[in-house]
């Protein structure tokens, strides 16, 4: 371990009042964390003589220079992209951007994109939200050095939707995509050309991201661990990879396809002017009809398909799209330390500590701002209905009563899921999924249990121990919404000297003191480290769960009692009703999903989408067989 992340181990302990006795007991922890999971390499794909691509692209990964502030340029990484075949409109430009081109495909096309890297380091890139094979979908495995070339070739199975391409490889995913490698992608289909929405200059991709500048315009990430553990977090805001953006509009109809591409950030997204912000789409696509919110939870990796209307506002009038105040994301301690929620304009008071942002996350800032520049007779009406989504229930699921957990856990210097930290070939019974199934999954707060594995108080085993006790959201839970939302335990289970939950485990401070750091891996413990129930409780935030493949359906939402003053300023901003491939889970809530595992055997990732959480562990694989 070297002397410099010894001493910003021992930085964040001082100033997170961790504390020595909890700092004593994890170096053994530490160690296998570092070193988790010896990815091997695989050879890269090679282009297949019997696959005929109806689109084919050269895919550029490589470092650049882009003028993003006035004065000095920025270094940033980039994707290039070259049309070998297709359609003309198959890549855009965003303008001045480092961003890649926005990709626009056809459900049932067949793409070969040949990506080559030119970066100083190995890179492969994950099509987020598309169904593809495991070996088409970015894995770390394959991850190619620079000269070396990786084929992809795959059908577009898809509905029409808006999805991301960006690096995965192991341990510096969040780096790759900070110095700029992401795009868009945008899936088109029958269903949805019917609608005729806005098109052309009126379909219009909204990237947003926070960034950090120094004096020479050249960014700047990750100074220590605090940044690590609470991700990472800009002091401006970028649009479309600029700064102060500017959109001039028509008084007509536009349809904004927008993006958090920010690495930790989470947004809670609103009209300046109180307007409702019209939704048709989610991650995977249109929703059934639209829905009309006072404002929108945005986390990183989450997509909206806004209907944005200005019809009847004057000439030079503006309209701001702002982040509004929330709370309850980050752990209050560390919500101090950024300088608190409802900071102003420009996230306002600097708050106490050395970690003080001049944007803390969960204050009130601008996002960009829309000016009208010209009058327009006519505009499209907003489709009462949109598309068809087949519902799943669940009687479709192969296993209702006993869903597949996903434990999230975490602690100074501890993220992981299920109680493990990512290591290739560590498949846990939970991690094995039938092919061609459709499942019942739980995304839940594991603090003091084992992540649904051995833990009465996970998913696996059912939780009754908080009965009675939790506030159910979502209108289509079909067992009762028994489920207790803190921290995977019954709140009654809770006490500080090591006594017992209703699963008969220790929890508090003691209990991880029994256990921490020893064990076989984890995977039998979540208080490693030191760190019991009543430590993790005190860490808890809100974490965007990304589940590769194929899309899923909320069932449910369900959170603890004990949650309620920070949640009650995020749970009107949730869209529920479509499909998704990631979503944000508040701390002390369970979320359960019903995902398809099908078409296509193998290893898939799930992990956090808070990139900085990801490449330190958080982050585990499903082998579908």
């Amino acid at each position: 371990m070297s002397n410099q992340f010894s001493k910003s181990r021992r930085q964040f302990f001082a100033q997170s009042g961790v504390g020595l006795l909890a700092y004593a007991s994890m170096p053994g922890w530490l160690q296998a964390m570092e070193n988790m999971g010896d990815m091997p390499k695989m050879a890269p794909f090679k282009a297949s003589a019997n696959f005929h691509p109806d689109v084919e692209l050269d895919l550029f990964c490589r470092p650049s220079e882009v003028a993003i502030l006035p004065g000095q340029a920025t270094r940033v990484q980039r994707y290039v992209a070259k049309l070998v075949k297709g359609p003309a409109n198959t890549l855009a430009e965003i303008p001045g951007s480092y961003l890649g081109p926005v990709m626009r495909f056809e459900k049932g096309q067949k793409i070969r994109i040949n990506l080559h890297n030119q970066l100083d380091e190995a890179t492969i890139t994950h099509w987020h939200g598309l169904h593809v094979s495991a070996e088409m979908d970015g894995h770390p495995l394959y991850a190619i050095d620079k000269g070396q070339t990786f084929v992809y070739e795959f059908e577009m199975l898809n509905r029409a939707s808006m999805n991301i391409y960006h690096p995965h490889p192991h341990n510096t995913t969040a780096k790759q995509v900070y110095h700029g490698l992401a795009g868009a992608i945008l899936v088109n289909d029958a269903e949805e050309r019917r609608l005729e929405l806005p098109s052309g200059e009126y379909e219009v991709p909204i990237v947003i991201q926070d960034r950090r500048f120094d004096a020479n315009n050249q960014l700047q990430y990750v100074h220590g661990m605090h940044d690590r553990m609470m991700g990472f977090y800009g002091d401006r805001i970028l649009v479309n990879g600029r700064a102060d953006f500017q959109l001039d509009v028509a008084s007509r109809a536009y349809r904004f396809r927008v993006l958090n591409g920010s690495t930790a950030r989470i947004y809670k997204l609103a009209w300046d002017d109180n307007t409702p912000l019209t939704v048709i789409g989610t991650d995977g696509g249109l929703l059934e009809v639209p829905v009309n919110k006072p404002y929108v939870m945005l986390a990183p990796g989450e997509r909206l398909d806004i209907w944005a209307d200005f019809s009847g506002r004057k000439v030079g009038s503006q309209l701001v799209l702002r982040s509004r105040s929330f709370s309850g994301a980050l752990p209050k301690m560390a919500e101090r330390m950024m300088g608190g929620m409802g900071g102003g304009e420009h996230g306002g008071g600097r708050g106490m500590g050395m970690h003080a942002s001049a944007l803390p996350m969960g204050s009130d800032y601008p996002i960009f701002t829309i000016k009208v520049a010209r009058q327009v007779g006519d505009s499209p009406k907003l489709p009462d209905s949109l598309a068809q989504i087949k519902r799943y229930t669940l009687h479709d699921t192969a296993n209702p009563d006993k869903p597949v957990p996903i434990g999230i856990s975490e602690g100074p210097m501890r993220m992981v899921l299920n109680g493990r930290p990512y290591a290739y070939n560590d498949i846990l019974p939970g991690e094995r999924i039938p092919f061609n199934t459709v499942q019942l999954m739980e995304i839940f707060h594991a603090h003091g249990g084992s992540g649904g594995h051995g833990d009465k108080a996970g998913g696996e085993h059912g939780s009754d121990a908080g009965k009675g006790q939790g506030m159910r959201h979502g209108n289509r839970e079909e067992s009762g919404g028994r489920r207790m939302g803190g921290m995977g335990m019954g709140m009654g289970g809770m006490n500080h000297g090591g006594g017992q939950d209703e699963g008969g485990h220790k929890m508090g401070m003691m209990r991880g003191m029994d256990h921490g750091g020893e064990g076989k891996g984890g995977d039998h413990q979540m208080g490693g480290m030191g760190m019991g129930g009543n430590m993790g409780m005190m860490m808890s935030m809100a974490h965007p769960i990304h589940l590769h493949g194929q899309y899923f359906q909320i069932l449910s939402r369900t959170v603890g009692m004990g949650e309620g003053d920070g949640y009650a300023t995020v749970k009107d901003g949730f869209i529920e009703g479509g499909w998704k491939d990631t979503v944000l889970v508040m701390p002390g809530e369970r979320v359960r999903i019903i995902k398809p595992f099908q078409d296509f055997k193998g290893l898939f990732m799930y992990h956090c989408h808070n990139l900085e959480h990801e490449d330190m562990g958080m982050m585990r694989d499903f082998l579908v067989g």
